[in-house]
């Protein structure tokens, strides 16, 4: 039973073939494509694909971008099921006030974030981190409920509006700096350390809470350029929603 798993962001559609719809299934293919080149997935990519017996996504990006993958997927015979976020899924409680109105990426990244947490170990608080267009920051205590969580801009919303509102001030090039000299590391470093100390503030919210010291998971896009900027240990985790999205097939097939 092949598995297709789809993560539909804000900038690009994320992809992954295995080869059964559970933790730990063999990866056979991914890939990615920008939101604006979706149309050449049928043709390109996916074209020498085997045809996937199941297919499971996540979409933030609207109805109207969905439209166009479900279009992509007219070479199989399969109808793909999108996640929703509910009240309860795979071993995670949602807190949010609205369950449903939690984003699906967010609720998909916890569930991946919960089950490495599981293999690792005893359970334990943790934070899950995804650094994309915008910066999401959840808290899940021991006993697998979420708690709640923030959204932030990412580091390039924050850099252009910057650029818009104030004169003279252009996207930088930059490095990240401990003190920097120069207007473009400033700004690059500004955007960084925002980013990392709403992070510190939810870890030590969630210890302040639990009583013990978080794990602290990181994913997206631009993951890999905070990680070495983090004030916490953090572990880096590309296939988070992946993760997440073959946790919540395996429970669903039983």
């Amino acid at each position: 039973m092949t598995f297709l798993a789809l993560d539909v962001g804000n900038t690009r559609l994320k992809w992954a073939l295995y080869d059964a719809p559970r933790v730990g299934g063999r990866l056979l293919a991914h890939g990615a494509q920008f939101l604006e080149n979706i149309e050449k997935l049928a043709e390109g990519d996916w074209s020498v694909l085997p045809a996937p017996t199941w297919v499971l996504g996540c979409v933030v990006a609207g109805d109207a971008v969905k439209r166009r993958v479900i279009e992509q997927m007219e070479l199989w015979d399969v109808s793909p099921q999108w996640v929703v976020s509910s009240a309860a899924e795979a071993g995670l409680t949602n807190g949010y006030d609205h369950p449903a109105r939690l984003g699906s990426d967010r609720w998909v990244a916890m569930i991946g974030a919960r089950q490495r947490l599981l293999q690792q170990g005893r359970p334990r608080p943790c934070v899950v981190v995804m650094v994309g267009t915008a910066v999401t920051v959840e808290a899940i205590d021991a006993e697998g409920r979420f708690l709640g969580g923030i959204i932030l801009p990412g580091h390039g919303i924050m850099l252009r509006a910057l650029e818009s509102g104030t004169a003279g001030l252009h996207v930088p090039t930059g490095e990240v700096r401990d003190f920097p000299t120069n207007t473009s590391d400033a700004l690059t470093s500004g955007g960084t350390f925002a980013i990392a100390g709403a992070v510190q503030r939810m870890v030590d919210n969630l210890q302040n809470h639990c009583g013990e010291a978080p794990v602290v998971f990181m994913t997206g896009g631009a993951g890999w350029k905070m990680a070495p900027s983090m004030s916490t240990p953090c572990e880096l985790v590309d296939s988070l929603i992946f993760d997440g999205l073959l946790e919540i097939a395996h429970q669903r097939l039983g």
